[in-house]
């Protein structure tokens, strides 16, 4: 049974489970969502603060909402998202009330927090995010999005907060949770050196810095190198670590790919420490599902790998699909800050059609397309929307769709015609 240090979250985790969450009260008397929302892009200046100072300060002027619910703390380079999927939905089977919050968002910024399965409504989102923004000094747009969500998990009761790392660890805005009772560490791979360091070792320093004492973090497959570092500053922490060396791959996966597998056995054990059981825990990874990764819809398959790691398990699933590259588009951007040249060098032989495009992020610059097909032939679209109707007329078999979250999320709102919030990477 899951046990919290925080006492409140031990209340939770035993009582029964409760009507349908309450929102913050008094909505009629907050601004609109979209007036609330640009108050929040207009944080995006402030960037992605490697700094918990900002946090603890707005932590202690809103009483510590991040004390008020037992909390599952998930980083990692690759794969800490399908996790806290999976994971999530392994916690919301076993009965528990759940609070989900994850980044950047695809469509709505809404998906950020979600509860009980479901991104949060329009006016209790306003609430949260306006009392988020009136912390002085002010929060970063990914510090007040996060205290948004602490808030939305206190008032909420939630039984179980399942949070996935920013950037990092060590330093990132969630890193201000006390005493989570269950944490892992997925993959480690080459991303935001500029911010983590320019090695793995580096990286994994960072990572491993959501150690806390007490806690055992459950890690994925990685090197013994990486896997020393981490133990090592996990032991400075008072922490341990495991491995998933025994456990099985399951029967059944809601989440497309083979390098899915090694998520779900991390999710596997950390649905364990929650009290779920084998069934439990089996049916619900039948069942998980997260958008954007290696999501096929209508004969494009959106995949947010914006990373070599990533794009090197979208290749290998592509051509486990079979599909001749004569038969096949890809549509491809990527951020400026991104190491997308390595990342083209997987992806562009999987299709002999190429479609250069610019992600549209309101936080960071694209890459050029022309500096793209400068690397590997393709055309260049003005657009997404473009590029999508260009990939419709040649009539493929299969339409990759890939380079960048941001990418894929306009992608999907096109194909799927939904609403949509600006998009930002952070």
């Amino acid at each position: 049974m899951l046990v919290s240090e925080n006492a409140q979250a031990s209340r939770n985790l035993s009582r029964p489970r409760g009507p349908d969450f309450p929102g913050p009260t008094h909505h009629s008397e907050l601004d609109s969502l979209p007036d609330i929302l640009a108050q929040t892009y207009g944080r995006i200046g402030l960037g992605m603060r490697l700094d918990l100072a900002p946090m603890r300060r707005a932590c202690e002027e809103l009483s510590h909402p991040e004390k008020a619910f037992a909390a599952v703390h998930i980083t990692g380079t690759n794969g800490k998202g399908s996790v806290c999927a999976m994971v999530e939905a392994i916690a919301r089977l076993h009965g528990l009330k759940t609070g989900l919050y994850t980044s950047p968002h695809l469509c709505r910024f809404a998906e950020r927090i979600r509860l009980d399965g479901q991104p949060v409504e329009d006016d209790a989102l306003a609430a949260w995010l306006r009392r988020a923004l009136a912390v002085d000094p002010p929060l970063s747009f990914f510090e007040t999005a996060t205290m948004a969500a602490w808030l939305a998990f206190r008032d909420c009761s939630v039984d179980v907060g399942i949070v996935e790392v920013g950037i990092g660890g060590r330093l990132d805005a969630t890193n201000v949770l006390p005493s989570p009772v269950a944490g892992a560490i997925t993959r480690i791979a080459l991303d935001h050196a500029d911010r983590l360091g320019p090695t793995l070792t580096d990286i994994a320093r960072e990572k491993a810095g959501i150690a806390k004492p007490g806690l055992d973090l459950v890690l994925g497959p990685m090197a013994p190198e990486i896997r020393a570092v981490i133990d090592a500053i996990a032991h400075e922490h008072g922490a341990t670590t495991s491995t998933i060396d025994r456990v099985a791959r399951p029967q059944r996966l809601g989440l497309a790919g083979s390098h899915q597998m090694d998520n779900a056995r991390i999710a596997t054990v950390l649905g364990r420490r929650l009290g779920a059981t084998e069934e439990e825990i089996d049916v619900a990874l039948a069942d998980a599902r997260w958008p954007g990764r290696l999501e096929t819809i209508d004969g494009f398959l959106l995949d947010g790998a914006h990373n070599p790691d990533g794009a090197h398990a979208l290749s290998e699933h592509v051509r486990c699909l079979g599909v001749p590259p004569e038969e096949t588009v890809l549509i491809f951007g990527a951020l400026a800050d991104k190491d997308w040249a390595p990342m083209l060098d997987l992806l562009a032989p999987l299709g002999s059609v190429r479609i250069y495009v610019e992600p549209g992020s309101t936080s960071r610059p694209s890459v050029p397309p022309a500096r793209m097909a400068a690397r590997y032939s393709g055309q260049v679209a003005l657009d997404l929307g473009a590029a999508i109707a260009a990939a419709r007329s040649i009539a493929p078999r299969l339409t990759i769709v890939a380079g960048s979250l941001v990418i894929v999320g306009r992608a999907r709102a096109i194909l799927l015609n939904l609403p949509t919030d600006p998009s930002v990477s952070l």
